[in-house]
């Protein structure tokens, strides 16, 4: 059986969710969904928009919103979110249903959608997979990893996604995008991280068929509820059209890496019963038909894009900007997905 979720003290209004006025916009809207007042809390673990969870005393929801104080529009599009949410809902892909979406921001304060609260735990690192025992670990990631060919194998025109993104082009932009990234936040010298993004510019591979992409494909971005099955895939701010092989080198880089204490970096690779990376790369290419004989320059360019993420982190936290456990130690992460980046490079 799935471990319950934790249930958060409610608050009469959240940071960033008035209940009352979201009560009265969802009996405009969706008259009979809602029975009383409203309560919601704010969901902890997010790290980029807003969840929060809503209830009326008999139904529960999942109400999604940008940050606070948020300018940058397409970095937070709740439309986006909820377009793919909605598309995926008839397929094999596990998504919450979703019940509405606002683009007012005089509800809110900013665009928000709503959808159903789905059953299941995010399991976040190696040490909730162990407590589940070897077999019960197999099973998850297993499931994680054959919920990721579902999503991939689904034909983005037959559910209403043929315009979602622009595939051509896709990996070089996505490089482009990263470095621009790192200038942002580039306050010190970091060897190495200059020759890892030319290789991996120089050595670009031809993409295969497109698919709808994730974007941050991992195991704390999924619901696991009874039966050790995935019951919904979260957090789908960065997805897209894109090349799938994006997604399984992020999952393989996430699975190989060692756990690093009082960090908000989550791995899961060393659980016992864990399937080793080959193992689930071999189940991917033998689920999607497609070819995975590049796969290490996308488990390069995975440790590239977190080596860029922590940069920015540990920038921030210079700056006195980002507060909480383990930001202290970010920085020195950083040099070794570098070093793990280039090493892969080199078996590709």
């Amino acid at each position: 059986m799935a471990e319950p979720i934790a249930e958060p003290q409610p608050s009469s209004s959240p940071p960033g969710l008035d209940p009352e006025r979201l009560r009265a916009h969802l009996d405009r809207e969706r008259p009979g969904l809602v029975a009383g007042p409203l309560s919601a809390s704010l969901i902890e673990g997010g790290r980029s928009n807003l969840t929060y969870r809503v209830t009326d005393g008999t139904g529960w929801w999942v109400v999604r919103r940008p940050p606070l104080g948020h300018v940058l529009a397409t970095a937070h599009d709740m439309a986006r979110e909820h377009r793919v949410i909605t598309a995926l809902g008839p397929t094999a892909v596990p998504v919450p249903g979703t019940v509405l979406l606002c683009e007012d921001p005089a509800v809110l304060g900013a665009p928000f959608y709503v959808m159903d609260l789905m059953p299941g735990v995010p399991y976040r690192d190696a040490g909730q997979l162990t407590a589940l025992g070897p077999e019960r670990t197999r099973a998850v990631v297993l499931d994680l990893l054959d919920t990721l060919v579902s999503l991939h194998t689904v034909d983005p025109a037959e559910v209403g996604l043929e315009d979602f993104g622009r595939p051509e082009g896709y990996l070089e932009r996505q490089l482009r995008r990263w470095e621009k990234q790192l200038a942002a936040s580039r306050s010190r010298d970091l060897p190495g991280i200059d020759r890892l993004r030319e290789e991996l510019t120089r050595r670009v591979p031809a993409s295969g068929a497109p698919a709808v992409v994730h974007g941050d494909y991992r195991l704390d971005n999924v619901l696991v509820g009874d039966g050790d099955r995935v019951t919904a895939v979260l957090d789908w701010e960065m997805s897209t059209l894109g090349d799938p092989l994006t997604d399984l080198g992020l999952l393989a880089m996430y699975c190989d890496q060692e756990p690093v204490p009082d960090t908000p970096v989550s791995v899961t690779g060393t659980a016992p019963g864990h399937p080793s990376t080959g193992e689930l790369v071999e189940r991917y290419a033998a689920g999607s038909g497609r070819d995975v004989s590049r796969l290490p320059w996308y488990t390069a360019f995975a440790c590239f894009k977190l080596a860029v993420i922590l940069e920015g982190i540990h920038y921030r936290f210079t700056l006195g900007r980002t507060i909480g456990a383990g930001f202290d130690r970010i920085g020195s992460l950083v040099p070794a997905f570098i070093a793990q980046g280039l090493t892969n490079l080199r078996e590709d």
